[in-house]
């Protein structure tokens, strides 16, 4: 998520919520305090589980050595891992967002939690193991926990050196990503060929482009999945302007527009984990409360896309 596009809207929707309390069709803070156990999933091929809601840093940690910018960063961070988070997922691409992670999470409490996610960027073999080691340096992490090939670049010469990182303990999963809906049928058939860990892409209540084959493609294939832009850059948010949440949202635990198109993606057995993006704690907090309590089951999801259709 983009804060700067989806502030407003964003902001309007989670205070008259918090104002209202206890709004008819909203859980009580009885149900909300009654399961507090973060939902986990596992990476096929390991077994591994992981907190289905994590970070991505693509704009909101681009702060430079923005002193103001960092001690905010700093207490998103706090929150992230005080509620559970573990899955933080950066790339070269997005300014100097590793270098600000970098500097950010010794000053944490990580509980334990961290799995960092970053990525390869750019051509041939040398400046991509150029690339990946400032990454790790940059991260200040002795192992990094994903690396994948960022937008399908080069992905074969990228591809061989990754795993012989892997084979040497230098990363621990591979995987590959695209965004926006591009390259999905490069990316369909890089998935059927090649053994992966791991696959990122873009997929909301309003881009459902993955159900058709990159989602049963990645169940069946046993690969993880890490979806980016699920409130495609604040434009969900601008879509609910001024509508009101539909009560029947309470039936899994849903109790803002935020948690309403997480907890859609999340819904799809196929998804690993969401990445959302923010700079700001309240909007940590509320991504943090889609990976609790229920989530919607195949009926509500077809509701929920019904209702989204209609607004």
């Amino acid at each position: 998520m983009d804060d700067k596009t989806v502030k407003p809207g964003r902001r309007r929707f989670i205070g008259v919520l918090g104002a209202l309390g206890l709004t008819a069709g909203l859980p009580s803070l009885a149900m909300q305090e009654r399961d507090r156990t973060v939902i986990k999933r596992a990476i096929p091929s390991s077994g591994e589980l992981l907190p289905v809601v994590g970070l991505g840093t693509s704009r909101t940690f681009d702060a430079g050595d923005d002193a103001a910018a960092h001690d905010r960063l700093r207490n998103v961070l706090q929150v992230f891992f005080d509620q559970g988070g573990a899955v933080i997922d950066t790339s070269p691409m997005y300014g100097s967002a590793e270098y600000v992670l970098g500097q950010l999470l010794p000053g944490v409490n990580q509980h334990g939690n961290l799995f960092t996610a970053t990525k390869v960027w750019t051509e041939g073999r040398q400046r991509g193991i150029e690339q990946m080691q400032t990454s790790q340096q940059l991260l200040g992490v002795p192992v990094i926990d994903l690396m994948q090939i960022h937008n399908l670049v080069d992905w074969q010469v990228h591809l061989e050196t990754l795993r012989d990182w892997k084979q040497a303990g230098r990363i621990r999963y591979i995987g590959i990503t695209t965004h926006r809906g591009y390259n999905h049928a490069e990316l369909t058939r890089i998935m059927e060929s090649e053994a992966l860990d791991f696959v990122q892409f873009s997929y909301s209540l309003a881009n459902r482009e993955a159900e058709n084959f990159i989602l049963p493609l990645a169940a069946e294939r046993g690969i993880a999945t890490l979806i980016n832009r699920p409130y495609q850059r604040g434009d969900l948010f601008q879509r609910v302007r001024g509508k009101a949440l539909p009560g029947w949202a309470g039936e899994f635990d849903c109790s803002s527009w935020g948690q309403f198109f997480l907890k859609f993606v999340l819904a799809d057995p196929a998804v690993t984990c969401v990445i959302p993006g923010t700079s700001k704690v309240k909007h940590m907090r509320d991504n943090m409360a889609a990976g609790y309590g229920r989530l919607p089951d195949a009926d509500q999801r077809q509701r929920m896309i019904s209702y989204f259709a209609d607004l």
